[in-house]
């Protein structure tokens, strides 16, 4: 990726430099407060808060930036499967008024249970009382916390080497 392109935002952030992928259209990033390694978000260049706003030409390649990530993702952590999730508008759990899709891979027993994944997704940022709920339901607080201290914002660093080692894998998968 060239150091010289036009800088990529996310809502208000510029995400330049956490960006892996962009297409005519969209662009993968890595995620500052991931879920779970490997997880990452796909957006619309074209900052438009709701699915419904996006250009029949913005949403196909959105969709195919989807596609095309989740490949990659999967192979690239090993996952045996992958949450693909889109919270469209503030009542759908939305943090960011910008399209954003997040891929998020999966493996056994990387969550107490299957589905706290979406509990996890849907949180509010501070909701401190969603939660220890969900730690309480499931008594393994290592693995949970949304935007919470257990989930710290990443170094720029750790973002920018991640974002490069996906942009590289991806470059090779193009290739074959």
């Amino acid at each position: 990726m060239s150091s010289k392109r036009a800088a990529v935002m996310f809502g208000n952030f510029n995400v330049t430099s956490q960006v892996f992928y962009q297409s005519q259209k969209s662009f993968g990033l890595v995620n500052l407060k991931p879920i779970l390694p490997g997880h990452v978000l796909v957006c619309p260049l074209r900052r438009v808060s709701r699915i419904s706003g996006l250009t029949g030409e913005e949403a196909a390649d959105f969709y195919a930036t989807v596609q095309k990530i989740s490949l990659a993702i999967e192979k690239y952590y090993h996952a045996d499967g992958l949450n693909i999730s889109i919270q469209d508008g503030p009542l759908a759990g939305q943090s960011v008024p910008h399209v954003h899709c997040h891929i998020i891979p999966r493996k056994l027993d990387d969550l107490p249970n299957i589905d706290d994944i979406y509990r996890l997704l849907d949180s509010k940022p501070g909701d401190l009382d969603h939660v220890f709920n969900v730690i309480r339901e499931n008594r393994r607080t290592e693995a949970l916390g949304v935007d919470s201290e257990q989930r710290p914002p990443r170094e720029m660093e750790d973002m920018e080497a991640e974002a490069k080692a996906l942009a590289d894998f991806l470059a090779t998968q193009q290739e074959s």
